[in-house]
């Protein structure tokens, strides 16, 4: 079905419309990190209110080792993180560094190399070698070629800190509302409970939902996907608290 020539999509995909966005890098996203961190931050506080009310304990032990949790945890999710994204940008300069000196020490074998892959992608005769002779003329052209075609490798990687801050303040973020219920205390611990349970299943579809949306696809059945893998963390660490309670008495 062919799109409107008056319709965003069909002005996004005009000649000058493409050179100028083909024109910019493309910038690495940080949606990863805050979905990773705010569902692993949900999870993480929201067992240990459920493990520990399901053990009995007094609500302010939830509370304690709540925060405790949220920020230990979320601060080494966030190196974590962060020190795989470093990695990730060393086996990229690994690898490049490596090119280099192919490229300088046997340029043929590395023009050959260049010539297969387009040649299994279905080029030949003089229009492969004008793709060969147009990527080798320039050095940096060349390498980036190789980085992705030979070592599957992208270079569009996000800045390793910024990960680790997106992780971490969605970690906690997130992770901070299923203690809120236990600064009150006027409220009783079923209440408390209740109000946590709502709170991170909010924070679990809210998650989901987002990502839905971003990535365009059906926010309703990944709002749900998400609140079914959190509620099932949180629902084994009542279960396992509880019946150590049991046992143990």
């Amino acid at each position: 079905m062919s799109s409107s020539p008056h319709s965003p999509l069909h002005r996004e995909h005009q000649p000058d419309a493409i050179r100028r966005r083909l024109r910019k890098p493309p910038s690495a996203s940080h949606l990863p990190d805050a979905v990773l961190g705010g569902i692993d931050g949900c999870v993480t506080t929201f067992a240990v209110v459920s493990g520990t009310i399901g053990a009995g304990f007094d609500p302010i032990v939830a509370l304690i080792l709540g925060i405790a949790n949220l920020i230990a945890d979320g601060f080494s999710m966030a190196i974590s993180n962060s020190q795989a994204i470093r990695a990730q940008h060393e086996h990229i300069q690994h690898a490049r560094q490596i090119e280099t000196m192919h490229i300088e020490t046997i340029p043929e074998g590395e023009r050959e190399e260049i010539r297969e892959i387009f040649r299994q992608k279905g080029f030949d005769g003089e229009t492969l070698e004008r793709i060969v002779s147009t990527i080798t003329e320039d050095k940096n052209r060349w390498l980036d070629t190789m980085l992705r075609e030979e070592w599957g490798l992208s270079t569009n990687l996000p800045v390793p800190w910024r990960s680790g801050v997106a992780t971490f303040l969605a970690f906690v973020g997130v992770g901070l509302m299923p203690l809120l219920p236990f600064l009150w205390p006027e409220l009783d611990t079923n209440t408390r409970f209740a109000i946590s349970a709502s709170l991170a299943a909010l924070m679990f579809f809210s998650i989901g939902w987002l990502k839905g949306r971003v990535l365009q696809q059906r926010a309703w059945r990944a709002g749900l996907q998400t609140l079914f893998t959190g509620g099932s963390a949180a629902m084994l660490a009542y279960i396992a608290g509880h019946g150590l309670r049991l046992w143990l008495n």
